[in-house]
């Protein structure tokens, strides 16, 4: 299959990356569940319910655009994407974890040198920052792309099906109460995040003959999982008394749903358009530098803000919220677009 008239993807990418800084904004209410007042959590609630699509859709994104590819050798596909998101990840792991030493320090605490080593070390073992998990997922995936990728090129769309639905049943056999029946069956080759990759591909090879259809079942899909991850997480939160997540990890039933029906409106509103904006084809350029430096950059933006007594609520998380993610995003592309520009500044911008 060749990845020609793929202009959506580059649209689909941004959106996925913006909705990883808003997701993280909107994110920092939920925990204070009880301590906030119940709009500002329902707002965080319905925001962040609204993007949980971002990761699989970025995993989806990876299964069109490389797994549909065949390279000379492995060498050459490793040069090509895994050292490509290597070093970017490490340049960024390492300011982190410089930024984490020097707040050590601006608070009084003493390290040395053997303290700060086994601390940096630590760090690169389990993440430097939290949303860097994504990362260490990725490159596990990227090892496994030119194994899966020789059999996915070779495969007919029943083999593609008989995968995805195995995977389906073990996101469905981890749910609180199917797994307590579930039969102790060993499906590990099928499970986890390499079920959205494949999943992308298999949606980006399926024609539909009607695309109002595939539009209507797309919306579907996005309302439905949305509502479920809305009105799920405030139920069993309200149970505990306390903030449950489990409604928004990405490998569950409701979050597929949304990031399936993402990935279908965005290919069919494609048929519309042969053509990208030079402002999106500018942000998809930079989306994974982006992901790499906005949590660094919120922290900045929130210690400038604090000091004027501002923070995501500063007029009301309604508004707050996506100022603070509009800002937190174009602050992140002017950082790395002029890393970039610099003499080598492309190895490590992301």
């Amino acid at each position: 299959m060749k990845n020609e008239n793929l202009y959506w993807i580059d649209s689909l990418r941004v959106l996925a990356t913006f909705s990883v800084v808003f997701l993280h904004i909107s994110s920092e209410i939920l925990p204070q569940y009880g301590s906030v007042s119940n709009f500002d959590w329902w707002v965080g609630n319905i925001y962040d319910s609204s993007v949980r699509f971002c990761v699989p859709v970025f995993l989806m994104i990876s299964g069109v655009l490389i797994l549909s590819k065949t390279y000379e050798s492995i060498g050459e596909y490793l040069k090509k994407r895994v050292l490509r998101i290597l070093f970017p990840f490490l340049f960024w792991s390492i300011i982190y974890i410089t930024k984490d030493i020097f707040f050590k320090f601006l608070h009084g605490e003493e390290m040395s040198l053997t303290e700060i080593l086994k601390f940096s070390i630590i760090k690169l073992k389990n993440g430097a920052c939290f949303h860097l998990w994504y990362i260490y997922m990725i490159i596990g995936l990227y090892l496994f792309f030119p194994i899966i990728g020789k059999w996915l090129n070779k495969s007919n769309k029943q083999e593609l099906k008989y995968f995805i639905g195995i995977w389906l049943i073990t996101i469905f056999a981890k749910l609180p109460f199917i797994k307590e029946i579930f039969p102790n069956i060993d499906l590990t080759y099928f499970s986890g995040y390499i079920g959205f990759p494949i999943l992308g591909y298999y949606v980006n090879i399926t024609i539909f003959s009607n695309s109002y259809k595939e539009k209507a079942i797309s919306i579907l899909l996005i309302l439905t999982g949305i509502l479920i991850t809305i009105f799920g997480t405030f139920f069993i939160t309200n149970y505990e008394g306390s903030f449950n997540h489990r409604f928004y990890d990405y490998l569950t039933p409701n979050v597929i749903l949304v990031s399936v029906g993402v990935f279908l409106l965005f290919k069919n509103l494609a048929k519309c358009d042969t053509k990208i904006s030079p402002v999106i084809s500018f942000f998809s350029r930079y989306s994974y530098g982006v992901y790499l430096v906005h949590i660094l950059v919120y922290i900045l933006i929130l210690s400038v803000f604090s000091k004027f007594g501002f923070s995501y609520s500063f007029l009301n998380p309604i508004v707050g919220i996506p100022i603070m993610s509009v800002l937190c995003f174009i602050i992140s592309i002017l950082i790395i677009w002029i890393i970039n520009k610099l003499p080598y500044g492309k190895y490590i911008s992301g």
